[in-house]
């Protein structure tokens, strides 16, 4: 077999690698859970060391059998989540801050008040938060001791997760990144492509510690992978999670969108090749970069989606797993007036509310764990509800398509309540990992696999279409999920 490819998605729980052949078929798949560390209220880590440790066992794992000579790597990461490390040993100064962590939160809020809102809008296109990089990498630098000292000598250097694995990967001789992920730091000039001075300067970030930023459709250098593969084979086609499943859902024409339900949860629309300034609420982004062209995005996040599901089985211990949750929920006919409003991290778009705190409303004694589990997979609704209608606003109607993956996508209940409150009928595409497959996509424009949008579209193949069911019920199942909201955020 020629032109297979392995997929590496290194999200926010696991790293996940899966080898494609050229039609986009799955071969072979190996998923490595990676540990969740808390260390104090707000903070979110994880050890970079251990996410590059299971990105060579999962790639070991997927490519044992197969030539050297017919496989190249792909890469969609975890967005924001960032490290910093030292240039002259390759090790980390501290575990990598991730995007759910809010130790930021001050410098934002000093920012902000400083009116700085519109420089860092106008150059970004993002809201000044901690889920963005940039106060993670300050916060670093301020607090770990002697940071400051050795970015003045130029020796640190900082990326996201795609930055650190291709450097590990190709044992330190490529310092890359692509576009998308670049545009989710808070430090990168949306309109010149390019790192921002003004924006460095506002957060005291050294240039010298930045990575170059390339196409999504490029070769971001090889790897023998510590000489496990006996010639070496490229690393090609790198975007973040969010813009991968844009691609993986052949959103290549303006007013395309999808939604990625995962452990947290992206609503992202392409606006076409000029960066609009967002509406309240939404960020624009990089959508992807390829064929000499860049594609801009409309994008609102959600940071508990997923993770929520996980919070009620593990944590609270109401369930066994997420996927029981479905024959749970619809053993009682309604709510019973229970909202569960999921800000463990604050709240993202449209709210933006990163101090507020998770909650459980309107419970009563005859409230049951069958009411709280099934309030916790409408929140998953309420809030792509909550972004997409923003969005169509912004769009003046013209959000035309609406698809989605990630694997709440196999629950029926949630995708039914999902178009009933979208008013719009959702596309669930057969390929669960949208994410690894655009970033297979766009290996294959990088090495001329294919050449053009319109040679990847008859890969798109559609498991269902979830059509929108009139319910008397459903504005006021919304106006109870908005008053929830309201009373958190004005806690």
């Amino acid at each position: 077999m020629s032109n297979l490819i392995i997929a590496i998605d290194q999200s926010t729980s696991a790293t996940k690698a899966m080898l494609f052949d050229e039609n986009c078929n799955v071969l072979a798949r190996h998923d490595i859970p990676h540990k969740q560390f808390y260390p104090q209220a707000g903070f979110v880590e994880h050890d970079p060391e251990e996410i590059y440790a299971n990105t060579v066992e999962a790639i070991k794992a997927v490519s044992a059998g197969h030539k050297s000579d017919s496989l190249s790597i792909a890469l969609t990461n975890q967005r924001e989540t960032v490290v910093v490390w030292n240039r002259l040993t390759g090790k980390p100064i501290a575990n990598a801050v991730v995007w759910q962590d809010t130790r930021g939160q001050h410098q934002c809020s000093v920012l902000k008040a400083d009116g700085k809102a519109d420089l860092v809008m106008s150059r970004s296109g993002l809201l000044i938060d901690p889920n963005f990089s940039a106060s993670g990498v300050a916060w670093l630098l301020d607090n770990v001791p002697g940071a400051r000292a050795a970015a003045s000598r130029d020796e640190l250097m900082m990326g996201t997760i795609d930055t650190w694995l291709i450097y590990k990967l190709t044992d330190g001789a490529s310092f890359k990144t692509d576009t998308t992920n670049a545009s989710r730091t808070m430090l990168f000039n949306i309109h010149t492509l390019d790192w921002d001075d003004d924006l460095l300067a506002l957060f005291d970030i050294p240039r010298s510690m930045m990575p170059e930023v390339l196409p999504c459709d490029s070769i971001f250098g090889e790897t023998t992978l510590s000489g496990f593969f006996k010639s070496p084979i490229q690393i090609a086609g790198v975007l973040g999670d969010s813009h991968g499943a844009l691609v993986g859902q052949m959103c290549f024409t303006e007013g395309v969108g999808k939604v990625t339900y995962g452990t947290g949860s992206s609503v992202m629309v392409n606006i076409g090749d000029c960066p609009l300034p967002p509406p309240p609420g939404l960020v624009t982004s990089v959508g992807f970069s390829a064929w000499g062209k860049t594609f801009y995005a409309y994008e609102g996040n959600i940071y508990s989606t997923g993770a929520t599901l996980k919070w009620i089985s593990d944590q609270l211990k109401l369930i066994d797993s997420p996927a029981l949750m479905e024959a749970e929920a619809t053993s009682v006919p309604d709510n019973g007036g229970v909202y569960i409003v999921p800000a463990f991290s604050g709240l993202g778009a449209p709210w933006w509310k990163p101090t507020a705190k998770a909650a459980i409303v309107g419970m009563s004694f005859a409230t049951t764990r069958a009411h709280v589990i099934r309030a916790a997979l409408e929140s998953i609704a309420f809030q792509i509800k909550d972004l997409v209608s923003t969005m169509s606003d912004a769009l003046n109607g013209k959000l035309t398509e609406l698809s989605a993956d990630g694997g709440p996508t196999r629950n029926v209940f949630l995708m039914q309540l999902q178009a009933d409150l979208l008013g719009c009928p959702l596309i669930l595409t057969e390929v669960e990992d949208a994410s690894a497959l655009g970033a297979v996509l766009m290996n294959g424009f990088a090495r001329g696999v294919w050449s053009s949008p319109k040679d990847v579209l008859p890969l798109k193949k559609v498991k269902r279409t979830v059509s929108p069911v009139k319910r008397t019920d459903i504005n006021a199942l919304y106006d109870g999920w908005l008053h929830a909201v309201n009373g958190v955020c004005n806690i």
